[in-house]
């Protein structure tokens, strides 16, 4: 998306002219009322179909207010304009965002900015949520937003089955709503006979992976979803035959519709926020760590002279994987498992580990905001994290990490554009808005910028991957674009600074 513009607002104008005998008062007419139109669209029947942006999740929960501020919620209120229907949503029981199953908490409360530790920090909010999972409701359901679920898991029966929340078998959210323990979130879409719709699904096929700083598995090349896990990267072949499938089932009534590509996630601020040369440390304090260094800098010095002229292990490698410490911001000490195994190489070296310094290309996860600098062992003052604790694969993701998520996404987005243009739907480009936002930001009427910088910036919430509300709103206001221009309506679009760039409580 190139620009966003707010509504403008009508006002009329009191005109007063005077003379030296009279006063004259006209007014200007208000203008024209806006009729709304849908163009070739029917809007009457909007069902949104994706998984947590859909939803409304925000902070790290979902809950009743980010529901409420949700993207295809905004859309609604639009269509409304325009012959729209009613739109629901399978709300929550409050603003906390937790819920329980049986009574146990399964589910974490969203996240608040706290100023208690004198400086700001993302903490969740404090209580008791009333959501209980088994307390299911009745349909059907406009959102069909479902937080977790990736592009397969739309067409997989019994992923809304409650009994298998707790076996990791079925999905809470969708537990609650789903028309039967059966049920398909593709199925229950399909039913309500939609006469539009959008689909945003796909970003969790890759995020999962990402998040957990590559601490999954790449399944390219294995088309079996069902023996995926929680971490992994979705093949693209999988994705490529769900998708067809779901725009089957979406346009078989003669539906229009949406369909929304995957951003880049290695971009968002959960892994942009979190320097890789977030250590300092004195001189003092670094002569020590360097001291505590030697013994492993010294082991690989001498696997570098052992296997000199091998080409198994080189001296870029070794440099690469040398620890060095010095007076102020330092790199961050990381596990790499991409590292070469020299103890497979030669057993003589089976105990050096796969260390080496972070560099700018390694991106650390928001997480590491609250973990880096604290101690792994209480009880001893040296065992910081990141320094002489390194930082396990889970806390980063390397640079071949993000190569494998970026070949995933690329495929994911041809097959989406490839599918809009054989369905003749309206295609939004949500990866090349995301660099908008994150080069220059998106300006608004106040004099104010929407950017993608964590807490401040507006447009994502404390989660650092899903939107604020005022960043949904921005995508609200591109969705709605480009309905316009490609089904000939004429929606106003939604104003961003009705809505607010961070929950305060």
């Amino acid at each position: 998306m190139k620009k966003f513009y707010a509504l403008l607002a009508f006002t009329g104008v009191l005109l007063i002219s005077c003379s030296d005998d009279d006063t004259t008062m006209t007014t200007t007419p208000p203008p024209d009322p806006v009729n709304y139109t849908s163009g070739s669209a029917d809007f009457s029947n909007y069902v949104a179909v994706g998984n947590s942006i859909t939803a409304g999740y925000s902070d790290q929960a979902l809950f009743i207010d980010g529901q409420t501020n949700s993207f295809p919620n905004m859309l609604a209120e639009n269509f409304a304009l325009a012959g729209g229907g009613a739109f629901t949503i399978p709300f929550m029981a409050d603003n906390l965002g937790g819920a329980t199953l049986g009574g146990q908490t399964i589910l974490g409360n969203r996240l608040i900015l706290s100023f208690a530790s004198g400086s700001p920090a993302p903490v969740p909010v404090s209580g008791q949520g009333a959501t209980e999972i088994s307390n299911t409701l009745t349909g059907p359901f406009n959102n069909m937003g479902v937080p977790g679920a990736k592009s397969f898991h739309l067409a997989a029966s019994g992923y809304g089955n409650v009994a298998g929340v707790p076996l990791g078998q079925a999905n809470p959210y969708y537990a609650r709503f789903a028309s039967s323990p059966s049920a398909t979130i593709i199925g229950d879409a399909v039913a309500q006979n939609p006469t539009f719709f959008t689909l945003w699904i796909g970003n969790n096929d890759v995020l999962g992976f990402a998040a957990s700083g590559g601490d999954g598995v790449d399944q390219t090349g294995n088309i079996d979803p069902t023996s995926y896990g929680g971490n992994d990267i979705t093949d693209p072949n999988v994705f490529a035959g769900v998708y067809n499938g779901l725009l089957q089932g979406l346009t078989a009534n003669g539906a229009d519709g949406v369909v929304i590509n995957i951003p880049d996630v290695s971009a968002l601020p959960y892994f942009t926020t979190v320097p890789y040369n977030a250590i300092p440390l004195d001189e003092a304090t670094a002569g020590v760590v360097n001291q505590a260094y030697l013994p492993y800098n010294g082991g690989i010095q001498q696997a570098l002279a052992a296997l000199d002229g091998t080409g198994l292990f080189t001296a870029e490698e070794a440099a690469r994987r040398t620890i060095s410490f010095s007076a102020g911001p330092n790199a961050v000490v990381i596990i790499d498992e991409d590292l070469t195994d020299l103890g497979a190489i030669n057993p003589a070296f089976a105990g050096l580990p796969k260390y080496r310094q972070a560099t700018p290309e390694d991106l650390l996860v928001l997480p590491n905001l609250t973990f880096l600098g604290t101690l792994a062992n209480p009880s001893d003052p040296t065992s910081i994290n990141g320094v002489a604790v390194p930082l396990a694969d889970k806390w980063v993701l390397t640079p071949e990490e993000q190569a494998s998520i970026s070949v995933a996404t690329a495929a994911y987005n041809q097959t989406i554009a490839g599918l809009a243009a054989q369905y003749d739907l309206a295609f939004v480009d949500v990866n090349t808005y995301q660099s908008v936002i994150a080069d220059v930001g998106a300006p608004l009427s106040d004099g104010s910028v929407v950017t993608d910088t964590y807490a401040t910036g507006g447009g994502f919430s404390l989660d650092g991957v899903h939107p604020a509300p005022r960043g949904a709103s921005l995508l609200a206001n591109l969705i709605i674009q480009t309905i316009n221009t490609k089904y000939g309506s004429n929606l106003p679009g939604v104003d961003p600074l009705d809505y607010t760039g961070l929950y305060l409580q």
